[in-house]
């Protein structure tokens, strides 16, 4: 049956309309709907890597804050800011350092022992002895041990292997003469024998003591004269650029250098070696550096920048 009027067209071009209209809506909508689709996920994953960027920042900052916090320089062996600035990591991969605190805590519980005489070639000498101390009671003992940590860290740090001759885990000494030996046996490209001296008020100042040339019974320095002496003068200057103190005013003429035949840790070494008197214990200026945990990170920082620039010359 058909129907004919403005209220009954025939269906067909009704739904021919229809379809165009659908068309174009979908010619428009598809291909609008896969650019969102494909904005949304650029835009996602560009969140999503930025996030991780974010978190990875994060984590980083956390990091600095952690080891930023507090007093760093109050902490043995604290990084100081330029404390891997110079080489970088590496610098000192395969290099033996053997560091020798001086004295030991507990060697006052043990004079007896330690007051026995010992060979160092030109003489005998006691073992050893039980170091100076502050007015307030500072020993010079706790502060070898100490800057002997920091300065462990600091070179470690560079890729080298450290050695302590002692860390407070023996009931007393080592003796002079063993002190000598252990670096000997390590084969040591260096060794620093850490100190503070115990002179009279008014003198003050630092100086690294060379050895002499001696060769008397077990005691032959004179191959290691010329690389101690080397090794010492940088110590020297670094350790007054990193402190800001002066050579000592009372021996060295002013140099920071003292050359000396009568101490058994450097007539008794095959290996360079020096000894640094980081400062006079008895000074009341002095001891007040000596005391402080900031200072001693500073004086550590100047020894391992010596120890550095000797051992990449080498």
């Amino acid at each position: 049956m058909s129907y004919v009027g403005p209220d009954f067209d025939p269906p067909r071009p009704r739904r021919s309309a229809l379809r165009r209209t659908l068309t174009v809506l979908l010619a428009v909508l598809v291909p609008g709907a896969l650019l969102g689709w494909l904005a949304w996920e650029a835009l996602g994953g560009s969140q999503e890597r930025g996030s991780g960027g974010r978190a990875a920042g994060a984590v980083s900052g956390t990091g600095g804050t952690a080891s930023a916090g507090g007093t760093p320089d109050d902490r043995p062996g604290a990084r100081s800011p330029s404390a891997s600035a110079p080489g970088g990591a590496g610098t000192l991969a395969g290099k033996v350092v053997v560091i020798d605190p001086g004295h030991n805590p507990a060697n006052s519980a043990h004079t007896a022992e330690i007051g026995r005489q010992v060979d160092i070639g030109t003489h005998e000498k006691e073992c050893d002895t039980t170091g100076t101390a502050t007015d307030s009671g500072y020993s010079e003992a706790a502060f070898t041990l100490d800057v002997a940590h920091r300065l462990r860290v600091l070179l470690e740090q560079r890729g080298a292997t450290v050695k302590l001759t002692q860390d407070a885990d023996r009931p007393y000494g080592p003796c002079i003469d063993e002190r000598a030996r252990i670096g000997n046996s390590a084969r040591a490209d260096a060794v620093v024998s850490v100190h503070a001296d115990g002179a009279g008020a008014g003198q003050r100042g630092f100086h690294v003591i060379l050895p002499g040339a001696v060769h008397a019974g077990a005691a032959d320095t004179r191959a290691i004269v010329t690389p101690s002496r080397k090794l010492g003068e940088l110590i020297a200057g670094d350790f007054a650029d990193a402190t800001g103190t002066a050579p000592s005013n009372y021996v060295g003429d002013g140099t920071g250098l003292v050359t000396r035949e009568d101490l058994g840790g450097l007539n008794l070494s095959t290996v360079p070696k020096v000894f640094i008197e980081c400062g006079n214990m008895r000074d009341t200026k002095d001891a007040a550096l000596l005391t402080s945990g900031a200072w001693r990170q500073r004086a550590a920082q100047g020894i391992s920048e010596g120890i550095v620039s000797f051992l990449r010359g080498r």
